[in-house]
């Protein structure tokens, strides 16, 4: 079988690509410009309309809705937010703690959000499992574990290896942790049926419409500058293509592929009948579902990084990123080795430098974004929307301080990467050392985690 390689992602070969909306055709006004057609600026436009009905509000794509992270990611629907160990040490234990009650029920939101708008995005709510390998993941997996219980999930469940067994059938699992708090979707049927709820309530969406510079109560692009007193920045891995941006996020490569659908005899010699998401404790981690069609869609990072904060247009991977993705599908479930790979493909997710995920309101320019959510956008974006939305209400007199406005990721500054070719230079070493690390891990009896992957992580930031 041939490997379709690009074409944006497999997730649009099954989907096509949505009919064009027209650019913008010239000068205009808004009381809220948001840039980028993403989830989070969809779904920013959306809770805004919902809340204020009469707000003129613009959304501006480069290219059509949907086309970053947005319709290239694994379809993890999960309460995962980057950086909150980081924000329990700034801010305190209890503030972390809500910032995850936040998270968890952000993943109810998004679901009660597309049964009421109609869309179907092949949701399952199966949880996600995450499973160890090694006597060091196994380790890792422990601390995790106690670490999110600490955090206040109590309803994380912990399991040997007879137990992971009994839910998916993996080689060598040794262990694993499971949480309710997730769901598996398609993510193009997401992000195509919440712009058409966003149109539908009245947002003006121009697509094929690229922003190059935002400066306060401005969005500039080749076809004209909309005006507004909110300019919004939600462009998460693309960034850097900003004018003064080239340093904000690092555009991080994470690549997928998928696989021709398994026959019933394979699924049965697999299990998996709960739909989890599934994750591993590796330091260069993998993802994967099973899709609605009955294939495995599984991603990792492949070439994490571009000289340059450079980003892909048509999502193409590399070949030796297939066949290493190829090889974690086999070392996972060995009797799928001659399955064949229909489709691969890449993007970018964005990555800040002390690897938290922000959203933010400067009250003094309009100007606010949100994102640096590290791979884990699917939900983080709503929570970053419904936030953005009431920072925009209390700064516009509408409302005052709400729960969410209150929540430690609010208004985090971050410093800049450092410039080329110290970033290049840094990624690069980062994950061959992550890699090494996995590999000695993979063989060895220790229960510590490799030394190595311990430095690069403190002097990543990560």
């Amino acid at each position: 079988m041939s490997t379709i390689n690009g074409g944006i992602s497999f997730w649009y070969a099954q989907e096509g690509a949505p009919a064009p909306r027209e650019p913008l055709p010239g000068d205009a006004t808004a009381d809220v410009c948001i840039v980028g057609g993403g989830y989070t600026g969809l779904w920013t436009a959306y809770y805004l309309k919902k809340a204020v009905p009469f707000l003129n509000i613009t959304v501006l794509e480069a290219k059509f809705c949907g086309y970053g992270a947005s319709g290239r990611n694994g379809g993890w629907l999960y309460n995962g937010i980057a950086g909150r160990d980081r924000y329990a040490k700034l801010h305190g234990h209890d503030a972390a703690v809500r910032l995850q009650h936040a998270m968890n029920a952000t993943v109810t939101e998004v679901i009660d959000v597309c049964a009421a708008e109609g869309i179907d995005a092949d949701l399952h709510r199966g949880g996600v499992l995450e499973v160890a390998h090694s006597p060091a993941q196994l380790a890792r997996l422990k601390d995790f574990h106690t670490g999110e219980l600490a955090f206040g999930e109590k309803d994380r469940e912990l399991y040997g290896a007879r137990e992971t067994a009994e839910r998916i059938r993996i080689a060598g699992a040794v262990g694993s942790s499971w949480t309710p708090h997730g769901a598996r979707l398609h993510p193009v049927k997401l992000v195509k049926g919440l712009a058409d709820a966003v149109a539908a309530l009245g947002v003006t969406i121009h697509e094929s419409t690229p922003v190059t510079e935002i400066r306060p109560k401005h969005a500039v692009t080749p076809y004209g500058t909309v005006r507004a007193p909110y300019v919004l920045r939600c462009t998460e891995g693309f960034t850097a293509s900003l004018a003064g941006q080239r340093r904000t996020w690092l555009p991080m490569n994470s690549s997928m592929i998928a696989t021709e659908p398994l026959s019933d005899a394979q699924w049965e010699s697999i299990g998996w009948d709960g739909l989890e998401t599934l994750g591993d404790m590796a330091h260069a981690y993998m993802y994967a579902q099973r899709t609605a069609d009955g294939r495995i869609a599984l991603g990792g990072r492949g070439v994490p990084y571009r000289f340059g904060s450079r980003t892909d247009n048509d999502g193409r991977t590399q070949p030796q990123t297939i066949e290493a993705l190829r090889e974690i599908l086999v070392r996972f479930f060995p009797q799928l080795a001659g399955l064949g790979i229909e489709h691969a493909w890449s993007g970018v997710l964005g990555v800040p430098r002390d690897w938290c995920a922000t959203v933010t309101l400067d009250r003094s320019t309009g100007l606010g974004w949100a994102g640096g959510y590290v791979g884990s956008g699917v939900a983080t974006t709503n929570l970053a929307a419904r936030t953005l939305r009431d920072l925009i209400q209390q700064d516009s007199g509408q409302s005052g301080p709400t729960e969410l406005t209150e929540l430690p990721w609010v208004n985090h500054k971050v410093r800049k990467w450092e410039p080329e070719p110290l970033r290049w230079l840094g990624v690069q070493t980062m994950y061959a050392a992550f890699r090494g690390a996995d590999r000695r891990e993979a063989v060895g009896r220790s229960a510590a985690t490799d030394p190595v992957a311990t430095f690069a992580n403190r002097v990543s930031g990560r």
